[in-house]
């Protein structure tokens, strides 16, 4: 004996399909790694503004965790270019060099979840961010943080 159809509105127990809880539009419904960006793009449009000739060029990116190389905890060296808290990397600068005959532009890559587990709330996590992103831009351009972002 064979089952009739399911009606396509439902799941397998009769209440209904599962999907979004709030519509794409309102705030909510952009994931923690969506709205980190956005905390980042906010931090790096400002100091852009006051810095726009001297970051021409210059990439920021986004990355979830930092990729770190090692053989034991103890053994964990960061490089110049890392900005971290005891020994966990926060950001990194990536200073402009030639690959494969191609010139690669400077880069700031700021890691996500070390950051967002370091912040109370939202609006601590934005000040993180920018903290970080005006460290990793002071370091870039060879500046002073408080040169960078005198409000900060």
């Amino acid at each position: 004996m064979s089952r009739p159809p399911r009606s396509p509105r439902r799941d397998r127990h009769g209440r209904g399909l599962r999907g979004r809880l709030v519509p794409a539009e309102v705030p909510l419904a952009r994931s923690r790694a969506e709205q980190f960006d956005d905390l980042v793009l906010d931090a790096v449009e400002d100091i852009e503004r006051r810095w726009e000739r001297e970051l021409a060029g210059v990439e920021f990116a986004v990355e979830d965790v930092p990729w770190v190389e090692h053989t034991s905890p103890d053994e964990v060296v960061h490089d110049s270019d890392v900005l971290d808290d005891g020994s966990v990397p926060l950001a990194r600068v990536l200073p402009a060099h030639r690959e494969n005959g191609q010139e690669i532009p400077p880069r700031i890559v700021v890691y996500r979840r070390p950051l967002e587990i370091r912040a109370h709330d939202r609006e601590d996590l934005a000040d993180l961010v920018r903290d970080v992103v005006v460290d990793q831009v002071a370091v870039l351009l060879g500046r002073d943080p408080e040169e960078i972002d005198p409000t900060g």
